[in-house]
């Protein structure tokens, strides 16, 4: 899942506060830009987790323009990128039928890249990347 992030120099502290406008409550300080951006996956997995452990629903992260208008001043804007996957809740075993040509297509994708371990994890990314649509 990819989330918008923002960085706002706090001038009068002299830190930058850092926000996931998606994730309401995730938000971190930093000293500087960098530790900001170290920081900031850490954060969002701590925040997720929390939300998994309630039970609550992982919410689906929206594009950077949505949030330019009602985000003002001088921001720095950047994505991150995180896996989801683990807090969805506990896998299950499923049957699904697909056509073979179509289990060559993923198989073959799956063993060039690794951003996809397993046929498994290729599906599940496909539907949620379906479901944020």
């Amino acid at each position: 899942m990819k989330y918008p992030v923002y960085l706002k120099r706090e001038i009068e502290q002299n830190h930058y506060q850092v926000k996931v406008p998606d994730l309401p409550g995730c938000q971190l300080t930093a000293d500087t830009v960098d530790q900001a951006f170290f920081a900031i996956k850490e954060t969002i997995a701590s925040h997720l987790s929390i939300l998994a452990e309630y039970g609550e629903t992982i919410p689906h992260g929206k594009s950077i323009e949505f949030y330019q208008q009602q985000i003002t001043g001088n921001v720095i804007w950047t994505i991150v990128d995180l896996d989801i996957t683990p807090y969805l809740g506990k896998s299950h075993k499923i049957n699904v039928t697909l056509p073979e040509l179509l289990i060559k297509q993923i198989d073959d994708r799956v063993s060039k890249s690794p951003e996809y371990k397993t046929r498994s994890g290729f599906i599940a990314q496909a539907c949620i990347n379906e479901l944020t649509k």
